[in-house]
């Protein structure tokens, strides 16, 4: 009998913390564990109270890995009806307030042991790389696969000095992608070009927004009113998830929209700025804090106004049009998927924006078909990542014998090779020098986790 596939899910971010990298491949191990023919893991981090604090909302904290887990089970299955049989673990991680985001401590490829070191699966493989020491993830892993989620280089370009960064971080995560990554999948081409790399959106809703749109769709066949509030945004409240484009467009094109008002829902390090701009540009927009896009306050809307380009596949989109809704959003790379969609409007011009916005402010969306319905759920993405990321192939990397052959008479295929050995060495070694890791930009002291954080993950004492 053969063996089951281990697969372990390594990600940048775990719930309360409502980020995609927190909730897609959560969705995406229970979907891939689903038929029972594969022991998957999902690896997140796990966070000092200090940084639990500062990260996630609401005052949610955890005192201990176990309840952090019973936590995200719980959040997962009361929006699924399938059996949940994967298991969760932990790597130690801090939060970064410069980068805004979480970074691993120490050599995260610990936490999968050899025996089951199948493929692994790293979602945001650059983050998860960049400040690597330890193991190399190739040769623990017999596969790793790549999911690029985070548009890095636009975020880098809109801070001070933003090309310059951009420029290096390119080559940076060219480098680390592939020492590491067998395969990359790239869920749009609002991403830069990666070695090994395929695009395709590999990622699905919540089941619970395609429930919502069916019954949105009933009450449409039924001849009622199936939205009764106009158009609103929702999204993580900073500047660089496109709330400075939409402020920018209700201000230019504010007569010709005088009758639109639009309903902003999010929370974040920009909120004050972005409500304190909307006041000085008197624009006709209420503001409010974020919450969870399947509450039924947000069932009524009819229109979706997301002018954001940084997203790779934004997912607040996917759930609106699952949810019947009209979406208008830019034509960039980030939204081709969603093209497919009848309901989905793009413009390339601000003047495009407000003649779309006012067509779809007039009219009433379209059903959704089954089969769009259909692409939009985890079922079709998981089928997909199966499909791209090579899974159900009989993958064995074949181990070149050693020979005493002259330099000269290598194989292209063994210098190939040879070249990335090396490469990785190199990152190895620059990584492990901590003045070099604070010079690019890791967090102080990450080399190994400390003593407290060893003992919360009942890990050996450094």
């Amino acid at each position: 009998m053969s063996k089951k596939q281990h697969i372990a899910i390594f990600t940048t971010a775990s719930l309360p913390w409502m980020t995609g990298t927190a909730v897609n491949p959560l969705f995406r191990a229970a979907y891939l564990a689903m038929d029972g023919s594969r022991e998957v893991t999902l690896v997140i981090p796990w966070l000092s109270l200090k940084d639990q604090e500062v990260v996630y909302p609401n005052k949610i904290t955890f005192s201990c890995p176990s309840n952090h887990e019973a936590y995200v089970r719980r959040w997962l299955e009361e929006r699924t009806n399938i059996r949940l049989q994967f298991s969760i673990t932990f790597y130690p991680g801090r939060f970064s307030i410069e980068k805004r985001s979480i970074l691993p401590v120490g050599d995260i490829t610990e936490t999968i042991p050899n025996e089951t070191a199948d493929i692994a699966v790293l979602e945001e493989p650059e983050h998860l790389t960049w400040y690597h020491h330890g193991q190399r993830w190739k040769t623990k892993f017999r596969r790793v696969i790549g999911v690029v989620h985070t548009n890095y280089l636009e975020y880098v370009k809109r801070e001070r000095n933003g090309h310059i960064q951009a420029f290096f971080l390119r080559y940076i995560n060219n480098w680390v992608i592939h020492i590491n990554c067998h395969k990359v999948i790239r869920l749009s081409g609002a991403t830069q070009d990666l070695p090994r790399s395929i695009i395709c959106n590999v990622h699905g809703v919540n089941p619970r927004f395609l429930e919502i749109g069916m019954a949105k769709h009933r009450q449409q066949q039924r001849g009622e009113p199936a939205f009764s509030k106009g158009a609103y945004y929702i999204g993580k409240m900073v500047w660089s998830k496109g709330y400075k484009e939409l402020l920018q467009l209700l201000s230019k094109y504010q007569n010709e929209l005088s009758d639109l008002q639009v309903d902003l829902f999010g929370s974040g390090e920009d909120s004050e700025q972005v409500k304190e701009s909307a006041k000085k540009l008197n624009l006709t927009i209420n503001i409010h804090p974020g919450r969870d896009h399947a509450d039924p306050l947000f069932h009524n809307y009819k229109v979706f106004i997301n002018p954001s380009t940084t997203d790779v596949v934004c997912t607040t989109t996917a759930e609106a049009l699952a949810m019947g809704k009209l979406v208008i959003c830019a034509n960039h790379p980030s939204n081709d998927f969603f093209k497919q969609f009848p309901n989905c409007y793009t413009y390339n011009s601000g003047k495009e924006f407000v003649k779309l916005t006012l067509k779809a402010l007039s009219e009433e969306p379209s059903p959704v078909s089954d089969e769009l319905r259909g692409k939009l759920s985890w079922e079709a993405a998981t089928e997909r990542f199966v499909e791209v990321a090579e899974l159900n192939w009989n993958i064995s990397e074949a181990v070149v014998p050693s020979t005493s052959k002259p330099f000269m008479s290598l194989s292209s295929q063994e210098l190939t090779k040879g070249v990335e050995e090396a490469s990785a060495i190199l990152h190895n070694t620059v990584s492990g020098i901590e003045v070099a890791r604070r010079a690019f930009g890791a967090i102080p002291k990450t080399l190994r986790p400390d003593e407290q954080m060893c003992k919360e993950l009942g890990l050996a004492a450094p």
